[in-house]
């Protein structure tokens, strides 16, 4: 199984796709202008604490202060709360925040309407198998996975790497079923590295600085896509290629010299037959390999 994925850059919006064996897989699309905050993790500063709410208001730098309740705000992992089932008790707010304390916070929800964006300090990164939570512990899994055995190798596998790369607690993704113990290492690694870098960066940095922005589609297709089927990465952009290449040089580096950028008389898309493959999605009329069809139409309700 040969893999290669074609990326496409425009002003208006990023495309990526996964050829399998020269037959176009998945799509994925990144428009310019709904690039959302969530996964962005800010310096922030505590403007204002409400116990009434069980919340504080944190002054990020953007066009309304954000919201952090109580109950997104990390307090240590404890191996007590890990064996309950009950959810730990939330602590007043003013045990927790004070006006005028700078946090380390990563974004829940995107602002909406007059409403700020919602914060929590249970800041969490992911990775193509992995999600890593330096204020958590223990391993979860994610629930999409079911078979028992399957399950067990993977709590297996990461509670003995764990312990030897850094604190915290990790969840395997659905994607991680089937995965090697080495590529589940690899993540780790990569995790552990990634924060360390946010860590650094946040006490350096000043008050409403964002410290770190979950990473563009060309990277993010890098670290969710990459493995020792993928033999080329294909870029009609050499900005963005070379931001591929320095990503890849930290963390990937085997993946380096398969990144190239494209150099065809045709559109990338469109050399590739993508672009072709798009339209026939797109198509109101879908034919059937039995022979049917399906036909499918925009309705007021859908």
């Amino acid at each position: 199984m040969n893999q290669e994925i074609l990326i496409n850059v425009t002003p208006r919006e990023t495309r990526a796709a996964l050829v399998e064996d020269g037959v176009l897989q998945e799509i994925y699309i990144e428009r310019t202008r709904r690039k959302g905050l969530v996964g962005n993790i800010y310096k922030g500063t505590v403007t204002r604490v409400l116990p009434g709410m069980q919340a504080a208001f944190v002054e990020l730098g953007l066009a309304r202060t954000a919201f952090l309740h109580a109950s997104d705000i990390a307090r240590g992992h404890h191996a007590a709360e890990e064996a309950s089932d009950a959810p730990p008790p939330v602590p007043d707010i003013r045990e927790l925040l004070h006006e005028g304390q700078q946090v380390l916070v990563q974004v829940l929800k995107d602002p909406l309407g007059s409403k700020g964006a919602r914060l929590t300090t249970r800041i969490s990164i992911p990775s193509r198998y992995l999600v890593y939570m330096p204020e958590g512990g223990g391993v979860g899994l994610s629930t999409r996975i079911e078979d028992a055995a399957e399950r067990e190798r993977l709590k297996g596998h990461i509670d003995s790497y764990a312990p030897a790369h850094a604190a915290g607690g990790y969840i395997a993704r659905t994607a991680a079923e089937g995965a090697s113990p080495e590529a589940l290492r690899a993540d780790m690694l990569f995790l552990n590295k990634l924060w360390e870098n946010v860590r650094e960066a946040g006490t350096q940095a000043k008050s409403g600085e964002r410290v770190h922005e979950d990473l563009p589609l060309a990277v993010r297709i890098l670290r969710d896509l990459s493995g020792e089927s993928l033999r080329a990465v294909h870029v009609d952009s050499g900005e963005t290629a070379e931001r591929m290449r320095q990503f890849t040089r930290i963390f990937m580096p085997a993946m380096v010299e398969r990144i190239a950028e494209h150099a065809g008389p045709k559109p990338i898309f469109e050399q590739h037959g993508v672009e072709a493959e798009i339209q026939r999605a797109l198509e109101r009329k879908v034919p059937l390999k039995s022979g049917g069809h399906l036909v499918i139409d925009q309705t007021e309700s859908m």
